[in-house]
């Protein structure tokens, strides 16, 4: 039940999404947002199962101790294995700037681990003997003050020396309304004249990088008005640009086939050249793809808005002169291991192309912008979020947001940002902490299931035990 209430909590923005944009009635999409819950919701009934199973004929303490790790370990399994990662536990730290160091090396699990620590900790004080509570409770509370006090330290700004223009498009989702022609070019012709002549920017100040988001517009990878409006803003503004697109597959579409989309971003050179295309890797179940469609044919009469797309097999970062960008789409930058594979690669900044008009006035995106930052922080890499209707923002590599753009506004920003070639420890080796966490946790459920009972531990329910 704690599971439902805390996944309807959070994620109560998947009714309207599925109601609003999706096409569903109201008792539809409310049996949706309960669907989602129970089954998401289950990972903390496994871990309340898991502790049960530590226990087992032994110390109480003992379970309560094996709990960050059981923690740690559910949540990668929610990561790994159902997809949906929203708002893991250490994400609520991404504030606390030296604390969140720790995510560098064990990625933002280890802040998790913290979090279940510190509260074990103080849960812990009400099960030893009243002799050891006061000091167990003192301790856990002492320690939690000592870790929460980084959040009011005052630290100075991160250097910067590139510019990027970051377009905040504000391009509306239809609801099934069909572009116009006429509506296309003079979208386009906005876009374009906000990007070459940036009300916000002064003559003096250059940038190399500009960024169209992912967006709900029919930005087709072989449409040559599209291609030639991205061409003439790169030649005017001598710029590298990265832009959101639905990449087509030119060799099946000459081929006579079914052509193959993609979410898509392209790298435009500055003399107008479409030089690199990344294709989104990890799709959004019933938004970008519908599983299981062989078996269940029905599944995709869901939702009305639902893609149709292939999985990109790269993550290769887009080499923009002197600069490797590493480039990820929208829901892509709530999994940890997926994001640090570009830093892994040799990417000296991270993009984050994004469309968070579909979460519409809900607190969703701000939960997105959330755990974008920490991606910044795992890999000490400037971030630039680039979304169609905000939070459009520079994230630096202690998480913070340097500059944002007012949302839904069509508008402009100048992001400052570094390139980095170091590489932390989490980058390197990915989520070595949360696979240790699983280990550690089987080992303890197997101890605790194999141990003998002890005489001193047959009234722990009651009396404590003993230490």
């Amino acid at each position: 039940m704690s599971g439902i209430l805390w996944f309807a909590g959070t994620c109560y923005w998947v009714f309207e999404t599925m109601h609003q944009y999706g096409g569903l009635s109201h008792l539809v999409a409310f049996v949706v947002l309960l669907a989602f819950c129970c089954y998401v919701g289950l990972y903390h009934g496994i871990f309340g199962f898991l502790i049960a199973l530590t226990v087992g004929r032994s110390s109480s303490l003992r379970a309560l101790a094996a709990a960050p790790f059981l923690w740690v370990a559910v949540e990668l399994a929610r990561t790994r294995i159902t997809g949906f990662p929203w708002n893991l536990l250490g994400t609520v730290q991404v504030d606390n700037v030296p604390l969140t160091r720790v995510a560098t090396i064990a990625g933002v699990y280890g802040l998790s681990f913290e979090i279940m620590l510190v509260n074990t900790a103080l849960a812990a004080a009400f099960v030893v003997r009243k002799e050891k509570r006061k000091f167990l409770l003192i301790a856990s509370l002492g320690a939690a003050v000592v870790l929460q006090a980084g959040r009011w330290l005052s630290l100075p700004p991160a250097a910067t020396d590139h510019n990027a223009l970051l377009v905040q498009q504000n391009i509306p989702i239809s609801h099934g309304t069909p572009w116009t022609r006429e509506y296309f070019e003079g979208t386009l012709r906005d876009l374009s004249w906000i990007s070459t002549k940036p009300p916000v920017v002064s003559s003096d100040q250059k940038f190399g990088l500009i960024v169209w988001p992912e967006s709900p517009a029919p930005f087709f990878s072989n449409d040559p008005f599209y291609l030639r409006a991205l061409a003439g803003v790169a030649q005017q503004t001598h710029a590298w640009m990265i832009s959101g697109a639905i990449g087509i597959d030119s060799e099946h579409s000459t081929s006579g086939q079914e052509p193959r989309a993609y979410n898509s971003a392209l790298l435009v050179t500055p003399e107008g050249q479409v030089g690199a295309r990344y294709d989104k890797v990890h799709l959004v179940p019933f938004g970008e793809y519908v599983p299981f469609r062989g078996m269940l044919p029905f599944m995709d009469m869901l939702t009305k808005e639902v893609g149709d797309f292939e999985r990109g097999k790269s993550r290769i970062p887009f080499q923009a002169g002197d600069e490797k960008i590493g480039t990820f789409i929208c829901y892509e930058s709530i999994f940890p291991d997926e994001v640090r594979q570009f830093a892994n690669h040799g990417a000296q900044v991270l993009v984050n192309t994004s469309n968070d008009g579909w979460y519409g006035d809900s607190g969703a995106y701000a939960q997105h912008l959330q755990q974008t930052r920490m991606r910044a922080v795992e890999n000490s890499r400037w971030l630039l979020s680039a979304t169609n209707t905000g939070v459009t923002a520079s994230i630096d590599p202690f998480g913070r947001v340097t500059a944002r753009a007012e949302r839904k506004m069509r508008t402009v920003l100048v992001a400052s940002y570094m390139l980095s070639a170091e590489t932390t420890f989490y980058t390197r080796h990915g989520d070595w902490f949360a696979f240790l966490c699983v280990i550690i946790s089987l080992v303890a459920i197997l101890i605790a299931q194999f141990s003998k009972p002890k005489a001193s531990t047959t009234n722990v329910g009651r009396t404590g035990t003993g230490i």
